[in-house]
């Protein structure tokens, strides 16, 4: 909104705005003699209460007599408000009231000095365009000689008023020219030189002329080396396909061929007999001593002889008797690693 189109709160053209507010800045609104018909009027009409609106009770408590409605006094600081203030400021309503004290009681003829004063200023965060004013109005009671007596009405508000801002003009725009470009025929692209299909004048080194000298008789241009063809694109790889199933070949397959048929293996040999001085000895590893018995038939009756390592055997322990089979016998024996290190000592 202008300065031009803002409303002072009456309807009337503004001269005050929110810039003209400045902390400090105090409004005399004048003094306000009290109408003893108008002040029981408004009482009956908005607050019957009895020391506001029954002259005898009233002269007959401690009030002396009829009081004023606080809300009546402080219809009358909003007058002086509206026709001191508002009726020139571009206001726009109030967010509320922070505080109202009546100080002392009014009573009809009493004369009230009112006064305005501005305590503080920001523009408006949730309302652009506006500015939020504190103010501080007072109303003092005079005497027969018009000095102040005391203080009857204090109260502190807040008010929005506009800023005083001007819309900016628009900038003249250029009717020749569309989307920032120009329309200057000497300006404008000039069209593509002529040449080999898919040929770029700026590549083939040719040079962009003036449009003002195309009726001009161009000299004659100077032959130039043929381009050098750029190399082929590699060809697209195909998509690849799923591999082809060889045809059958129309030559007969050979004739099959049985293997040969299998053999069991010899019979292994009878073991040597085992020397006396291999026999394991306690706490060293045996030398080439049999480690693995593989069991193969041996004659009924016979029990082999499997050798058992020394160890602690355990007090009571009762060893089960072996059942000899009449196909079990050893047959080969797998040597141990040999251990050509010094004797170690079991620690069992």
């Amino acid at each position: 909104m202008s300065t031009d189109t803002a409303r002072s709160g009456t309807g009337t053209s503004a001269e005050l705005f929110f810039e003209d507010l400045t902390p400090g800045r105090s409004f005399d609104l004048g003094v306000i003699t009290v109408d003893g018909g108008e002040m029981v009027a408004f009482a009956r009409r908005f607050d019957p209460q009895w020391y506001h609106v029954d002259e005898e009770l009233a002269r007959q408590s401690h009030h002396g007599g009829l009081i004023a409605s606080g809300f009546y006094t402080v219809s009358l600081f909003m007058r002086a408000y509206v026709d001191h203030v508002l009726s020139r400021a571009a206001a726009d309503a109030s967010p509320g009231l922070e505080e109202l004290r009546w100080l002392a009681p009014v009573r009809a003829g009493d004369r009230l000095a009112v006064r305005l004063d501005v305590m503080g200023s920001k523009p408006s965060t949730a309302r652009p365009g506006l500015g939020t004013v504190t103010l501080t109005g007072t109303m003092l009671r005079l005497d027969a000689e018009g000095r102040p007596e005391c203080e009857v009405l204090r109260t502190r508000f807040r008010g929005w008023f506009t800023l005083r801002t001007t819309e900016p003009e628009p900038a003249p725009s250029d009717p020749g020219s569309t989307d920032g470009g120009s329309t200057d025929p000497g300006l404008s692209d000039p069209a593509p030189a002529s040449g080999p299909p898919g040929s770029d004048p700026g590549a083939s080194g040719g040079t962009v002329s003036d449009p003002a000298d195309q009726n001009a008789t161009p000299p004659p241009a100077a032959p130039t080396p043929p381009a050098a063809a750029a190399p082929p694109a590699p060809p697209a790889a195909a998509p690849s396909a799923p591999p082809a199933t060889a045809a059958p070949s129309a030559t007969a397959p050979p004739p099959f061929t049985a293997p040969p048929p299998l053999t069991a293996p010899p019979p292994a040999a009878d073991p040597a007999p085992a020397d006396p001085r291999q026999a394991p000895t306690p706490g060293r590893a045996s030398v080439d001593g049999p480690t693995t018995i593989l069991p193969a038939p041996f004659p009924p009756g016979s029990v082999p002889a499997v050798p058992v390592s020394p160890g602690p055997v355990p007090a009571g322990h009762v060893p089960a008797p072996r059942v000899p089979h009449p196909t079990e016998a050893p047959t080969a024996v797998i040597p141990a690693a040999r251990d050509d290190g010094p004797p170690t000592t079991s620690t069992d």
